[in-house]
């Protein structure tokens, strides 16, 4: 094995490494979900555990984006035959990059205004109805499922604020990368499907129309949620979230059925790496 392969496989362990930590990490601190563990006598205790759980979460996402960073770089320089490497070289141009970027960050804000990460209430004043100091921020170390704590409260200003949930902020990377790997690979299969009869058109625009697994829940809760009352929104949250989830599997998969389109016949890829 050479030294790019063996560089690309690292990555994997990395992404891998990083993903099971996650895991563990939410089934560990669910552990203090319990309201009758959470006692004044322990609170100094949790907080701190609450503060350990964003510190651990940070470096294994540190962890994913250095594996996925030395993964494709390995693919490209290895330069093998194959579909993932087609995937490394379509999105490695500048055109790609570019578009990439721009979507992974689009789309992170679309999704933290309809997840409620990014909380704007004009009719409620956090100063007065909550008696927060603006701006300030705080952890609450308790109480819900797995995944939904520790959170993260923040207050911008008198109506604007963060609410930062584990679990929304982990699908909100997850998701934006992969919608923003869909709708790069998209761009590049749409721009030869002119060039040539390699990529159907409508198969390259296939990565954009499922760009959006937001929208749904989106579309749901305007047309049902503003008339039933807070215990139907908070219901389309959890619904939202999990149709999120359920989403991602799509969101892997279509990058490869694209990329498939994108190999020459020897198994070369036919997007030009060079601009």
């Amino acid at each position: 094995m050479n030294k790019d392969a063996q560089k690309s496989n690292k990555g994997k362990k990395l992404i891998v490494l990083g993903f099971v930590s996650i895991a563990i990490l939410f089934l560990l601190y669910g552990r203090y979900q319990d309201p009758e563990v959470f006692t004044p006598s322990a609170m100094d205790s949790i907080q701190r555990i609450a503060y350990g759980f964003y510190i651990t979460l940070v470096v294994s996402f540190g962890a994913i984006a250095l594996g996925l960073h030395r993964y494709q770089n390995g693919k490209i320089k290895n330069k093998r035959n194959d579909i993932s490497t087609a995937i490394a070289l379509t999105v490695s141009n500048s055109k790609s990059r570019k578009i990439f970027v721009l979507t992974f960050v689009m789309y992170g804000v679309f999704f933290s205004l309809v997840s409620g990460t990014l909380v704007y209430q004009p009719e409620v004043n956090f100063a007065v109805h909550y008696g927060a100091e603006i701006p300030s921020g705080f952890v609450a170390p308790c109480c819900d499922g797995p995944g939904y704590m520790p959170k993260i409260i923040i207050y911008l200003t008198e109506h604007v604020g963060l609410q930062i949930i584990p679990i929304n902020l982990v699908l909100q990377l997850v998701v934006s990368y992969l919608v923003a790997l869909n709708a790069a690979i998209a761009v590049s299969a749409y721009t030869i499907s002119k060039k040539g009869r390699g990529v159907s058109t409508i198969g390259a625009a296939t990565g954009l129309f499922i760009a959006c697994p937001t929208c749904a829940g989106t579309f749901l809760s305007i047309f049902v949620g503003t008339a039933s009352g807070i215990a139907l929104s908070i219901a389309l949250t959890q619904m939202q979230t999990l149709f999120i989830a359920i989403s991602i599997p799509v969101l892997v998969i279509t990058p490869y059925v694209m990329a498939k389109k994108l190999q020459n016949p020897d198994g070369s890829c036919k997007a030009d790496t060079t601009k």
